[in-house]
């Protein structure tokens, strides 16, 4: 005990350099409120500022892809069976499948009690409106398998693909297992990388606060007050389906499986949220997820799959919206749906979201090009949301982000890859997380995990 102590109570400096960090999320606050001032009270120059907040957001994505490929690759790579990597994957899948459903479930219902879009006109311009989003970047299931199949191995690193950085990232990882001894060279290489590439993004999250300015000021000053105004019903009930879709049922599962509260999670990942919800991008938060996921006492393997995958196939909050939005339209424009025309819709619509995952914009352009193809004439529609779209994606990225964390712990709880006691001494904040480089320092990432052993075995890896 006394050994396992040390590293946690010995170096001071890296606590001062923690204590640092602070600053900067408090900085990220005050940039979203200066934001918020600057688009209502020069809009036009808010909107200018929307480019600030996307270079923010791409910094952060040029991490997204080698973070993934360490992770996974280290993860795989320490553990002696395959099956336990097919195990994870086929859990994360089906879960994340009923997660899916369960959340149309939710947002039909309701969508029929609110019936928010009743009495709305259409103009000219917003059915061109809705027409333009149509995205041709979807794809229909079966190119959507073969796109994760990357050109060459490196281009799916340098276009950003996450499913096919993981996809390289299993073969990887699973060609060093059964390598053996000869691999551990290699393994300890991409060790070194990941510090290196988490460093990196240590350092990038110093330009939060402007991006987070940027971020904001364009989003207010594009949408402005009006459009709040005129579509607060849709954005609140909205808001109220996520709001218990998190605290209901994903708190529900949290307690019931792992024995976790809900909001002791969700204080460890404050930060996170403060950050997506100043970017309207859940990619923004993605490889500090990865890290305090680790941190938090899940092994590798299941961070390295679940948090990745999760990010193209639990999208909870993407499901929601879809579901209020078809209805929305639809009474909107004057032509309700019967409980029988919604259910193909909007499963039609979950199967859609599947070949949009990498889409920018991935909701609005999903729903569009989803609604193009199984009930074209509810496309002139999609221009009456367009102006809070951008409000209604924090709620979004919120509530896929809170979906996917409490994943990760399930499926961890699942497999019995989670350190139950090293969980609880984190969320209770005996064992800090170290903002200075992500990582815990002193873990060797590259060394077995045994096959079985469960919590304790996990604690020492």
């Amino acid at each position: 005990m006394a050994a396992a102590s040390t590293p946690d109570t010995a170096p001071a400096a890296p606590r001062v350099k923690r204590d640092r960090t602070h600053y900067l999320y408090l900085a990220v606050i005050a940039a979203v409120l200066l934001g918020i001032a600057v688009g209502l009270i020069w809009p036009d120059a808010g909107v200018e500022l929307k480019p600030l907040g996307t270079g923010f957001v791409n910094l952060i994505k040029m991490m997204i892809s080698p973070i993934i490929f360490c992770t996974i690759v280290l993860g795989i790579g320490s553990v002696r069976k395959a099956a336990k990597v097919g195990a994870v994957g086929g859990i994360a899948l089906g879960y994340f499948l009923v997660m899916s459903l369960v959340a149309l479930t939710i947002g039909l219902v309701v969508g029929n009690i609110l019936h928010p879009g009743d009495g709305l006109h259409l103009t000219n311009a917003i059915k061109a409106s809705g027409h333009d989003q149509v995205s041709s970047d979807a794809l229909p299931p079966v190119d959507f398998v073969l796109s994760i199949i990357p050109t060459t191995f490196v281009s799916a690193f340098t276009e950003g693909q996450v499913l096919q950085t993981l996809l390289i990232a299993l073969l990887t990882g699973f060609a060093l297992q059964a390598m053996g001894s000869v691999g551990q060279p290699i393994l300890r290489g991409v060790e070194h990388i990941q510090r290196l590439v988490f460093r990196i993004l240590a350092m990038v999250m110093w330009a939060a606060p402007i991006g987070a300015f940027g971020a904001i000021a364009a989003v207010v000053g594009s949408a402005g007050l009006d459009a709040l105004k005129s579509l607060a019903v849709l954005m609140l009930g909205f808001y109220v389906t996520c709001f218990l879709f998190v605290f209901v049922v994903l708190g529900t599962l949290l307690r019931v499986i792992a024995g976790l509260n809900i909001l002791s999670l969700f204080k460890y990942l404050a930060r996170e949220f403060l950050l997506i919800l100043s970017t309207s991008s859940s990619e923004s938060a993605l490889p500090r997820l990865i890290a305090k996921m680790e941190h938090l006492g899940v092994s590798k393997p299941v961070v390295g799959i679940t948090v990745p995958t999760g990010y193209s196939f639990n999208l909870d909050g993407t499901m929601i919206y879809m579901t209020m939005a078809s209805l929305y339209i639809a009474d909107a424009l004057g032509t309700p749906m019967s409980v029988g025309e919604q259910i193909p819709l909007l499963l039609f619509l979950l199967l859609a979201s599947k070949g949009a995952a990498g889409v920018s914009g991935a909701g609005l352009a999903t729903l569009a090009g989803g609604l193009q193809s199984h009930k074209p004439a509810l496309v002139d529609g999609v221009g009456l949301i367009v102006g809070i779209d951008r409000f209604m994606s924090e709620a979004r990225a919120l509530t896929n982000f809170a979906g996917n964390a409490v994943a990760t712990v399930l499926v961890g709880t699942w497999t019995k890859e989670i350190d139950k006691v090293r969980v609880r001494q984190v969320l209770a904040g005996e064992l800090p997380f170290d903002e200075t480089t992500l990582l815990d320092e002193g873990v060797q990432p590259h060394a077995e995990i045994p096959e079985q052993g469960g919590e304790k075995e996990l604690a020492k890896a």
